[in-house]
């Protein structure tokens, strides 16, 4: 077993969860790079280790049970305890769709890695946290996911009308809060953040922000003490209205 504290991404093999696997790496923690495809999660280590950390490749896809489950289960014969784990990954469907003519199959689709997936994550690796002194689980959200934001005429975020994605966003808050409340009595941390707009495949490489930049948030509350908040949604610049 490893002495180094352990960190999971999920979807690091690329954008800002690769970003938030190097920064945690460069913190000392063991990543292990949760990727559905095993020739980019190869690649991604292998960029990690180079840079000096210590990474290992998971082969894990969200919205497979026994995916999740075999490497749930490979993990625990790996590490005694999980220290951290980002639920990072996340696609987008339908950007340029009215949400009048968004399709069922891609809200579907949408949910089942935003939502699901970050559930069904969690839900097979928490006998690894609850094993680990104090874990932190970082719920990869967006300011698109915010009610507050997403209906100020001020915000960034006003105009982008996304049915699936928003509102999958908004829903993996709920679900960040409801984790936060039943695992305060173990110690363990579980918060949403925003990474800011950032420049990425999923937009289109649009934002504004690098994904390095992007990551800092991820990274403050996966790292954050004992005297750290639980059930909150934070970005670059602190809390985030709901």
């Amino acid at each position: 077993m490893n002495s180094r504290p352990s960190a999971l991404i999920t979807g690091a093999n690329k954008g800002i969860g690769f970003s938030i696997a190097k920064g945690l790496g460069e913190l000392g923690y063991q990543v292990w790079v949760g990727s559905r495809d095993a020739i980019r999660g190869r690649l991604a280590v292998e960029e990690l280790e180079t840079a000096g950390i210590d990474a290992r490749l998971l082969m894990l896809d969200v919205t497979d049970r026994s995916s999740v489950e075999a490497a749930a289960a490979f993990m625990r014969r790996h590490v005694d305890g999980l220290d951290v784990l980002v639920n990072n990954a996340g696609i987008i469907l339908g950007a340029s769709e009215p949400p009048s003519e968004q399709s069922m199959q891609e809200l579907k689709a949408v949910y089942e890695v935003n939502v699901f997936g970050a559930v069904r994550v969690t839900q097979a690796f928490l006998r690894l946290l609850k094993s680990a002194p104090g874990a932190r689980i970082v719920m990869m959200s967006s300011g698109l996911g915010s009610l507050g934001l997403v209906t100020d005429p001020d915000s960034i975020y006003f105009t982008a009308n996304l049915l699936a994605y928003n509102s999958s966003k908004t829903a993996l808050n709920a679900i960040s809060v409801a984790f936060a409340k039943e695992l305060k009595p173990f110690g363990i941390k579980v918060n949403a953040v925003e990474p800011g707009s950032v420049a990425t495949d999923l937009n289109g490489y649009s934002g504004v922000l690098t994904p390095d930049q992007g990551a800092v948030s991820a990274i403050r509350m996966a790292t954050i003490g004992r005297d750290g908040p639980t059930g909150g949604f934070f970005g670059n610049e602190g809390p985030q209205p709901w």
